[in-house]
């Protein structure tokens, strides 16, 4: 299944029974803004998910500020709004970002694999003359059961293991003076791990929030085909998965998450780190 669908071919199965589709938007500095904006109008039939409540858990001294969500509340969450195995999962946020794509990371993640992002999220959705609907949808819970891929995602201590291994493909996503260690907003620490190399998500899309061609993309992950593990990183691990889900739009499917990523990274006195630029990896 293609990661991405068009909003030309969402409009045209939007009533399908066997469809579900998640709203996923989120501001970081807001956070009770996503259930907000759904509020205010979403796709018929849509379910809200959040990322605090939802596809992350809450953060501790180690493990990143976006932490993966216990895993049976999960599927509890995906239940509630009718998931279940046989439905295909549509997920959208604003557009542009990387929200839905840490739904869609995780959706997979335990097992299930027909799940889509939606190009350009809510924003190509409304250009588009798409219905807008404020009803909050009432869909009979389904069963979803939890299959896990562990993997898909990698920890620090195997990242440590495999520091300078050629086979291995470290990339940053985050923006380049953050990956430079000029600057860091967030973090305590300021640097990246070493010999990745960086690949900011934010030069995916295009104006409009829509993810490049696929040529396009294969061009900005240079240096990631050849190498037998690649891993996606960025703060949290929440823009990590939308470059994850950029490289599967590029032919490098099997891209690894480090879902604690430089939070977690920087959090272990005992950990390297480095700063400047590596160049291409």
């Amino acid at each position: 299944m293609e990661p991405l669908i068009p909003v030309s071919e969402l409009l045209e199965r939007l009533g399908d029974p066997g469809l579900r589709v998640l709203d996923a938007r989120f501001e970081l500095l807001d956070p009770a803004a996503g259930e907000r904006l759904y509020r205010a109008g979403h796709v018929p039939d849509a379910a809200f998910i959040d990322l605090d409540r939802h596809l992350a858990a809450p953060p501790e001294r180690h493990g990143g500020r976006h932490p993966l969500p216990d895993l049976d509340a999960f599927a509890r969450a995906m239940e509630e709004r009718g998931v279940g195995d046989g439905h295909e999962v549509v997920v959208y946020d604003q557009g542009g970002t990387f929200f839905a794509a840490r739904a869609w990371w995780l959706l997979r993640y335990v097992g299930h694999d027909a799940v889509r992002v939606l190009d350009g999220g809510w924003a190509a959705y409304v250009a588009a003359g798409g219905a807008v609907s404020r009803d909050v949808p009432s869909t009979p819970p389904a069963e979803f059961r939890v299959r896990l891929r562990p993997e898909m995602a990698a920890d620090r201590d195997e990242i440590r293991a495999h520091l300078g291994d050629p086979s291995w493909c470290l990339v940053d996503v985050r923006a380049p003076e953050r990956y430079r260690g000029e600057t860091e907003p967030i973090d305590p620490v300021a640097g990246h791990i070493p010999h990745a190399q960086n690949r900011p998500y934010t030069a995916t899309m295009d104006a409009q929030g829509r993810f490049l061609t696929a040529d396009a993309l294969r061009e900005h992950y240079r240096g990631v085909a050849g190498r037998d593990t690649v891993v996606a990183y960025c703060g949290s691990g929440v823009s990590a998965a939308h470059a994850v889900l950029a490289m599967e739009v590029a032919g490098h499917g099997g891209a690894r998450l480090y879902p604690g990523s430089w939070s977690d990274w920087c959090s272990y006195d005992d950990l390297p780190v480095a700063v400047g630029d590596e160049g291409p990896g």
